[in-house]
Parts: C-alpha cells; structure tokens; sequence
C-alpha cells in the first residue's frame, strides 16, 4: 500500500509540473481528487485494512493528499497571472491614438419651449404651481363647472381609474385645471400662478395624443378685467413667437369655467404650402381664455362679489410645432433619437430678449 501511494505521489506531481494550461490541470485534479479519482479509490480502500495498517495509510495518503492540493493551487495561480499578463499585454492602450467620439445628449423641443414659456410668464410676475398627476372629480370637473352630461366626463374621452369602495373616483387629468382650483382652495386672493404639467386624454392623431403638456395661468384680484387679458396673452404670443408687430384677435367661445370665453387667434398667412406667422392674412386658433366663472370662485372659496380673473390654457406640443416647424405631433414620444438630433437643442435656448433674466 505504502509503494502503491508513493508511486501515485510522484505520477500525479510530475504531471503536475509538466501540464501547460488550466484546462489539462482541472482534468488532473478531477481524475485524482474527484468522487472516482485515484487518490479517492486509495482512500475508499482503506476499509479493507487492518486497524493499524489503515491508521499508517490514512496518515500517509492525507499527506499526500494536502501535497497534491496545495501544488494544484499554486500551479492554478500561475496560469491565471500568465492569462492576466497575457491580456494586459495584448489591451495595453496606445496614449497616441485619438479620443473616442462621444455623442452629445440634446434638450426636448418639449422642455425647451416650457422653458420659454416659464421664462416670459415669470417677467411678467407669475409663479409657478404644480398639483397631481392622478386627481380627484372633484378638482377636475365639479368645482370647474362641469355638469355631469358633459362629453369629457365620459369614458371615451377621459381615463378614469378603477374606483375603490368609500373613496373618491380618480382619473388621470384632463388639463391643469385642477391646480388652479388647488391654489385657490389652499390661500388667499390675490392670485397670478401659472400651472406646467403633463394631462391626459383619450385621443391619437397628428395632432393629438393621449399625453400631452399645457400650460395655464390664471390672475384673480379685485381689479381684473378682462383688457388684463388680452394684454397679457398679447405680450405673451409676441415674445414667444418673436414677432414684434404679431397680429391677435379674441372670438367669443364657451368653456364651462370661464364667462365671458374666448378663443385667441394669430395672424398667419399660407403661401405655397408654408405657413408664416404674422400679418393679417388668415388666423390661426392658438388658445382658450376667459375670465373665471363666478361659480368657480364660489366653489374654491372665493368671495365672487369682490374678486374676479382671468384664465387662460395653452398646448405646449403645438406650440413648440408653430415655432419650430414641427409636422406631426405623435413625433414628440417616438424616442428618435434621430428626429431628437434634428428639432433638439444644445442646451436650453432662451430668446435674447430674455437673456438677462436671473435663473
């Protein structure tokens, strides 16, 4: 037994030694330390020896054993250095060649034309409020003056979510209107925010789509009339649009929140298939407005008698599609990154008229 174990040591040393890479040494230690390996077998046959024998065997083929492990490890370790050195010689970097070409990100159409629009309403002392995305009847339809028979109430046009037992329905909003009613719920008059986010409806085409971004304002005081408006949405329209002598007009209109209503219209004209803003043309519907119904008031907690305001509403994709000569609207949430390259900014662009804003 003890010539037996002295010959498997110096087989398996010398085999050791002379393997050239990890996977012949792994094959090695599989067929002398695995369950059916040579040493294992030895070890199995111990069973069949005297007490005594089987104690000197045992002793001699642990030896063994330990000796043959460790010089596995260490030939394990060298091969796993040459492989390091191999490929840190082989992905060594060449310091002389050039740079590699990284691609520059670029700013929404969307964010950047909120931007703007944030930035001419804060010259003009309005504060920016915000509410959530996820709302309640209440603020979105019943305290703006919106009966029950209403269309936009209704499922094809509204995304309601499932109503729980005891709680109010929700819904995605359906514009930021609901900030507004918010604000005034939540202080005291008087009032000149403006109202950026994300709304929601059931609609897909080139010009809609069942996300997009608006911006409403709304001034409450005891001094408004509605020359305030009209003053407002025209120095609004001029600077965003960059066309000093840009012509407006304001058409009777209904909208459940606000008497009087209005839609506001800019000159435009249409030759050749291109459509340039300014003159007087044709016309162009660009937002809602009006004042703000007694019954919105009243339902905020606002005293009608006293004070009175303006609101207005403007669509932030088709707006950014007027100025920036933007086709499709449905462009806006492809993610392409090409389209992006195209109509995307640098960084955020203010109009020079602005640039002196503090930011």
């Amino acid at each position: 037994m003890q010539h037996e174990l002295s010959s498997l040591r110096e087989t398996v040393v010398s085999e050791v030694e002379s393997v050239s890479n990890l996977t012949d040494l792994e094959a090695i230690r599989v067929a002398t330390l695995g369950k059916k390996g040579r040493l294992t077998l030895l070890m199995k046959s111990l069973s069949n020896l005297s007490d005594d024998e089987r104690r000197s065997a045992g002793t001699i083929l642990n030896k063994i054993k330990n000796e043959i492990i460790a010089l596995i490890d260490v030939r394990k370790t060298q091969f796993e250095l040459e492989v390091i050195n191999l490929k840190l010689a082989e992905e060594s970097i060449d310091v002389t060649l050039p740079s590699r070409i990284r691609s520059k990100g670029f700013i929404h159409p969307i964010s950047q034309v909120i931007e703007e629009m944030i930035t001419i309403f804060g010259e003009m002392n309005f504060e920016i409020a915000s509410g959530p995305e996820i709302e309640e009847d209440f603020y979105n339809f019943t305290a703006l003056n919106i009966p029950p028979e209403h269309p936009a109430r209704q499922m094809h046009d509204t995304f309601y979510l499932t109503k729980r037992e005891g709680s109010e329905q929700k819904l995605l909003r359906t514009h930021t209107s609901p900030v507004q009613i918010r604000t005034m719920i939540g202080g005291c008059p008087p009032f000149r925010i403006i109202a950026p986010g994300r709304t929601y409806r059931h609609d897909y085409d080139m010009t809609h789509t069942p996300m997009f971004h608006q911006i409403e304002g709304l001034v409450i005081d005891d001094g408004t009339h509605f020359g305030h408006l009209k003053g407002c949405l025209a120095d609004f329209v001029r600077l965003f649009f960059e066309v000093d002598d840009l012509n407006v007009r304001f058409r009777p209109s209904y909208f459940p929140f606000t008497e009087p209503s209005a839609e506001m219209d800019i000159g435009c004209s249409r030759k050749s298939g291109q459509l340039r803003l300014g003159g007087d043309e044709d016309w162009m519907e660009i937002l809602g407005c009006g004042m703000v119904h007694p019954r919105v008031l009243q339902a905020s907690g606002v005293d009608s008698h006293r004070f009175q305001g303006f609101a207005f509403g403007v669509g932030v994709e088709r707006a950014a599609m007027l100025k920036y000569g933007i086709p499709d609207l449905r462009s806006f949430f492809d993610s392409d990154i090409r389209w992006l390259k195209h109509y995307g900014f640098g960084s955020l662009d203010i109009p020079s008229f602005l640039s002196g804003v503090t930011r």
